[in-house]
């Protein structure tokens, strides 16, 4: 095991460095400060860092929290988001650094431009670039399938000697002589603001190597150490760097000499134009062997992971060679790919996709280490602790600059990344992870959201007395021992929790609280919760108690789900089996001496015919009820089980008492008491033939459901009556409001 992590800091620090310090400095960065100005540039590398500095950051946190192992960023994220989203976005990871050596491989041949134009000038040939970048690739290739990284990062280490020398040999240059008299007065400016971001676009895959060292993380003896130092040491040397290069850029030629000449910075160093050109080949060289060692990890962690859609692929690209645990499988796949490009001259149009994949990589870590912070799980202790909101602005950063770079590639980079997890997710079915990480964030929500509306109901009950005119919404729980018999309660608590109100539904078990029945409750609960419709907006739980009356009285003096106190209790029987009437009718009067309005549902057997719609049956001078029914029946037809009803309101009255009736009940809509329309009222007058029940019996007999109001004098000496006697019709509602709803 010893033999297998072998690499320290050092090699996390100089694999990321040698990709920051690459081929755009040498070409882009001249043609950068030419064309917005010293200033425009100094803003566009600060830009870029917003979103480098950040993940350098967020990467360190979660290195940090747990050990990193084969794959750096894919190993994180996939752990973090799950294994179908970590596959996605690993794969694309993992062809964005392939690709990258194809890139990096092509800049390199640009050092030998003084071959192609001595070929061009004395034989009258175009050589085309092919002619190095494939030697040069399969160079590369041998190089890292015969000596591996522990190879490749000594040559690093060799070549990046090469690169200081050079930067050192261009800051000791002097400027380029030409009529000017002073070049940083002229490029000292900020010019052509409207290009910035398409200059942008040229210099952004300078920013996109900070990371790379986080590959090597199987490899490293203590990846919770080096990652964090060698990642942040890297993107801030790089950040020091890019500044002052621009700078001595900015005092050293013309603004048209660093906008034409692409190898700028070898007119301006000491013997430039021999070190320059080595220093550009040795960095781009240098990148492309980071990236070619980077690379096959990440393949190796995919296939590791099972993540690769072909089992067989999987099992041949996870082994190693057995004397250096090389993944040499891994690496000749890599190489060919690379090869491929290569092969085709130029990968500029390849080169902004993989910056949009690597601004997907970024922003998701940053992503995940501020969903940490906000999910505050106490398994999250990282030694290295970053800002929630630096994450965030990294975040938010690499989502900007992808849709300033470029909305096609941004649009093309999401739809493959789509596409790619829809497949991940039908090859992977039994795979699922993201919820965890969610879920902690949604707590935390979810838990300041309480607090806060709590001391919001406490300031204001202390400084303004609450009175019936504020705003007033449901928060209803309903406890049932008939959860399996029947569903009616548990239908009626969804329509309410729908869109307006919030429900809480308590399957009660009768007993004492004991490992038996705590295990009855587990297992009823799972039962329960897979029986649910995925439209269902109840929170549903079970509830051990010996007696209802008990249940009750500990039930309701807990907040509801939502974190508002409960203000409406729900009970429940069968009209054709009303066993539990009396019960209902004691556990009314404590329910009501607490101060909650109270619904008693009769369910029935017969089928719901929704499109009818909703009667309520009131007495026009029981507005407290009425309101409450009106509301009811308004959040009720929220619910699209019920899109097509309508509401309609019944009063009965002697015919000698129509005209007094209708006066009162529109008055009552006139003065907004009754939040309701004249057309929703229709006023019967009562047959002497017949018992109002019979009446209500023959309008109502195939609505979707029926509400009507009661007080505590309906039932005097536990008389139960009103509550029978509706057979013929389908669900009941009867409702008791503690005071009167208004609507404003």
């Amino acid at each position: 095991m010893s033999e297998a992590r072998k690499f320290g800091t050092s090699a996390v620090y100089f694999t990321a460095l040698s990709t920051v310090v690459g081929a755009i400095i040498f070409l882009r960065f001249g043609y950068a400060v030419g064309a917005v100005g010293l200033f425009g540039v100094f803003i566009l590398i600060l830009v870029g860092h917003l979103v480098t500095i950040p993940t350098a950051f967020a990467i360190s946190e979660l290195a940090t929290n747990k050990r990193v192992e084969g794959g750096g960023e894919y190993f994180i994220i996939s752990r973090s988001f799950g294994m179908n989203i970590g596959a996605t976005l690993g794969i694309l990871l993992y062809l964005s650094q392939t690709i990258s050596v194809a890139f990096y491989i092509v800049a390199f041949t640009e050092a030998f431009e003084f071959v192609f134009n001595y070929v061009a000038n004395n034989y009258g040939y175009v050589l085309y670039r092919q002619a190095i970048s494939i030697p040069a690739m399969l160079i590369l290739s041998a190089l890292v399938l015969t000596k591996g990284a522990n190879m490749g990062l000594k040559v690093l280490y060799i070549v990046g000697l090469l690169v200081c020398l050079g930067l050192l040999m261009f800051f000791l240059g002097a400027p380029v002589p030409d009529a000017a008299q002073n070049h940083f007065a002229e490029n000292s400016v900020l010019r052509n603001t409207g290009n910035m971001f398409l200059v942008f676009s040229i210099i952004f895959p300078a920013f996109t190597g900070m990371t790379a060292g986080v590959g090597l993380s199987g490899d490293l003896k203590n990846p919770a150490k080096s990652i964090p130092l060698g990642t942040t040491a890297a993107t801030f040397t790089g950040l020091i760097l890019y500044l002052f290069i621009c700078w001595k850029l900015a005092d050293s030629a013309s603004a048209e000499n660093l906008v034409s000449s692409q190898l700028i910075m070898a007119d301006v160093a000491v013997w430039g134009k021999i070190i320059i050109p080595l220093a550009l080949a040795a960095c781009t060289f240098t990148s492309a062997l980071s990236a070619v060692m980077v690379g096959p990890r990440t393949l190796q962690a995919l296939a590791q992971d099972k993540s690769v859609p072909m089992q067989s692929a999987n099992r041949w690209l996870r082994k190693t060679r057995k004397k250096d645990n090389e993944p040499v499988n891994a690496t000749l796949v890599t190489c060919a790919i690379a090869l491929v490009f290569v092969s085709f001259g130029s990968v500029n149009m390849v080169a902004q996709i993989i910056s949009m994949f690597f601004l997907v990589t970024y922003g998701s870590l940053c992503l995940i280490s501020f969903l940490h912070h906000f999910g505050s799980s106490p398994s999250y202790r990282p030694s290295f602790k970053s800002k929630w909101y630096i994450s965030l602005l990294g975040f938010l950063a690499s989502v900007w600059v992808m849709f300033q770079i470029s909305v096609v590639y941004t649009l093309i980079a999401s739809v493959s990344i789509a596409m790619l997890y829809v497949y991940m997710n039908r090859y992977h079915k039994d795979r699922k992870g993201i919820a965890a990480l969610f879920s902690n964030s949604l707590f935390q929500l979810n838990r300041s959201l309480q607090i806060y509306l709590q001391k919001k109901r406490v300031k204001s009950s202390d400084s303004v007395p609450l009175t019936t005119g504020d705003e007033w919404r449901p928060s209803a729980i309903c406890i049932s021992k008939n959860t399996f018999e029947r569903s009616a309660a548990l239908s009626l608590l969804n329509w309410i929790s729908y869109r307006y109100g919030f429900g809480t539904y308590l399957h009660l078990i009768d007993g004492y609280f004991s490992r038996k029945t705590s295990e009855q409750a587990q297992a009823e609960l799972k039962r329960l919760l897979k029986s649910l419709e995925p439209e269902n907006h109840v929170y549903i739980d079970t509830l051990i108690s010996p007696s209802t009356t008990s249940a009750i009285a500990q039930s309701i003096q807990i907040p509801g789900i939502a974190g508002m106190e409960n203000n409406m209790v729900i009970f429940e029987f069968l009209k054709s089996d009303p066993q539990n009437l009396d019960d209902i009718i004691d556990n009314f009067r404590m329910v009501n001496s607490g101060g909650f309005d109270v619904c008693i549902l009769g369910t029935s057997r017969k089928q719901i015919f929704y499109k009818n719609g909703i009667h309520i049956w009131v007495r026009s001078f029981d507005t407290e009820n009425t309101n409450l029914m009106i509301l009811l029946g308004f959040i009720i037809l929220g619910h699209p089980d019920w899109k097509k009803a309508n509401i309609k309101l019944f009063n009965i009255c002697e015919e000698k008492e129509i005209t007094d009736v209708r006066n009162r009940m529109y008055e009552l809509i006139e003065s907004g008491r009754m939040p309701i329309t004249a057309n929703n009222i229709e006023i019967l007058v009562r047959d002497p033939d017949m018992s109002i029940k019979e009446m209500i019996n023959n309008h109502s007999r195939d609505v979707g459901l029926t509400l009507m109001g009661f007080d505590e004098n309906s039932f005097n000496d536990n008389n139960t009556t009103m509550f029978h006697g509706f057979a013929d019709i389908g669900n009941v509602l009867f409702v008791h409001s503690n005071g009167v709803k208004e609507i404003e």
